[in-house]
């Protein structure tokens, strides 16, 4: 094609949004701006099914000055000029489908991500490697410009349409003046926010950081050793996270709890073997997840924590004189109740379950209004629970398969440590709650006595690296176990 017929080709402008992000606040901005500029211009928009469902879809054509041409009402692959995308797997879909050429696109993504219904119902881990998809926009585009555009509009109080504008206008790409790009954003405290997301986008895609005042250095004062200090730096953030967690969830003791755990494992661990961090670094994460489980209490405590109002309010955009209110759906089953009682009470509680009898008033759904004085007091009192939790029927399961699997890891970690690096993840199968939750637990004890407890107390626990994570990959493929009671069978066949 030759520079000629190049130049009277519209410039061709791709959008990828999801619901609610202001797509098409955005391709109104690009579609004002050039009209504003003499320029013909068209665009269409193809609705998504929800907002994590279906991406919404905006597309603009942009005639070059003095000419006609006949312009399409949508996208051809290897023939867009930008691609927009609001989150990276967004900006996937649109080189899937071929919409990124490396003769001619300019890809401009931003890197946060809004999980993919798909990417949440994975009973592993099912999120997409966002490492690929850095590396594919950028052997794939002709220019691309990857930024966390979502933090950079929260930073600024406005949307991440703002930032997604600020980013194609520090590309350069819009062949007209940029003053007449920031007059379609308006006056008033709305446009203000969005001026501000503007430019610190600009700057972020020009490579260009407003100057900082250099730090004053106060005089140096030691320090009293922290908790996380002995251990290795590989896994001290993972560490530090994880007692912040636990200081939140039952307070300090607890933390320690968690700290001398830890340190009964690097103990254990051989520092120069990278097997044996990795290892280590899992079993951190992990322990600390696990001993924050989710019980009555702890949810009670979320839901009336005022961050999660304010976060509500931010999220339905409301505004000032506006009344919210929140209703939330319990059905809580006996067997959360015996959980957070003490073990005696739990205990007689269960023994009813397993009876078939249950307890009076429960199984049923209720909507609360979680925010109301009536439904925020019953919520609060369930919270204080939190003061039984030591000495709950819970807590001492908890504890003793905790305690289990630490003499494994402390076993493992010095000889075998590939087995140990699948053993720490093997608590990853005790998630979710109710029937969910029930599944995970029977699907961890199987493994646990049938490959973990011999493999620990044999010659070679090395060996059983691969059955390990073979029977917890089968635990996750399916909520039957079907694959799980055929991957058993077999170790039992061979043994």
């Amino acid at each position: 094609m030759s520079a000629m017929s190049d130049q009277a080709l519209p410039l061709r402008i791709l959008i990828h949004a999801l619901g609610g992000e202001g797509g098409g606040v955005l391709m109104n901005w690009i579609v004002s701006a050039a009209t504003a500029a003499g320029r013909k211009v068209q665009a269409t928009s193809v609705p998504g099914v929800a907002q994590r469902t279906g991406s919404t879809t905006y597309y603009i054509e942009i005639a070059p000055p003095g000419t006609d041409p006949v312009m399409g009402l949508s996208p051809m692959p290897g023939r867009v000029d930008v691609v927009l995308a609001s989150e990276l797997v967004e900006a996937a879909r649109a080189m899937e489908a071929g919409f990124v050429s490396p003769r001619l696109t300019t890809l401009i993504a931003s890197t946060n991500r809004v999980y993919a219904t798909a990417e949440k119902i994975q009973m592993g881990d099912g999120r997409q490697d966002d490492a690929r998809v850095v590396a594919a926009a950028r052997a794939l585009a002709r220019t691309s410009h990857l930024h966390d555009l979502d933090a950079l509009a929260r930073e600024n109080g406005t949307f991440i349409s703002a930032t997604l504008y600020g980013a194609l206008l520090g590309s350069g790409l819009l062949p007209w003046d940029r003053a007449m790009s920031l007059a379609v954003l308006g006056k008033g405290r709305g446009a203000e926010a969005s001026l501000r997301g503007v430019e610190a986008a600009e700057r972020a895609v020009q490579g260009v950081r407003a100057a900082q005042p250099a730090p004053s250095r106060p005089e140096a004062v030691p320090e009293e050793p922290g908790p996380v200090d002995g251990l290795p730096p590989a896994i001290r953030k993972i560490a530090s996270h994880g007692r912040e967690r636990l200081l939140d969830y039952q307070g300090d003791a607890y933390a320690r709890l968690y700290s001398d755990r830890l340190a009964r494992l690097a103990d254990a661990a051989d520092p120069t073997d990278h097997r044996a961090l990795h290892a280590l670094g899992e079993a951190a994460r992990r322990l600390a997840l696990w001993m924050a489980y989710e019980d009555v209490a702890r949810v009670a405590d979320l839901k009336t924590r005022a961050e999660r109002f304010a976060r509500i309010r931010a999220e339905a955009e409301m505004t000032e004189g506006q009344v919210l209110r929140v209703v939330d759906y319990l059905k809580p089953r006996a067997e959360e109740v015996a959980d957070i009682l003490p073990v005696g009470i739990g205990r007689r509680i269960m023994a009813r379950v397993e009876q078939g009898k249950g307890l009076p008033f429960l199984g049923r759904g209720i909507h609360l209004h979680s925010n109301g004085i009536i439904g925020y007091r019953l919520l609060r009192f369930m919270a204080g629970f939190k003061r039984l939790r030591p000495r709950s029927l819970r807590y001492a399961r908890e504890q003793a398969d905790i305690e289990a699997w630490m003499a494994a890891l402390v076993a493992t970690l010095p000889t075998a440590p590939g087995f140990a690096g699948a053993l720490a993840e093997l608590p990853r199968l005790r998630k979710g709650y109710s029937d969910t939750l029930a599944r995970g637990l029977r699907a961890y004890e199987r493994i646990f006595q049938q490959i973990v407890a011999p493999a620990v107390a044999g010659p070679d626990p090395e060996a059983a690296s691969a059955t390990l994570r073979d029977a917890m990959a089968a635990a996750m493929a399916d909520d039957s176990h079907a694959r799980l009671d055929a991957c058993l069978a077999d170790l039992k066949g061979a043994a």
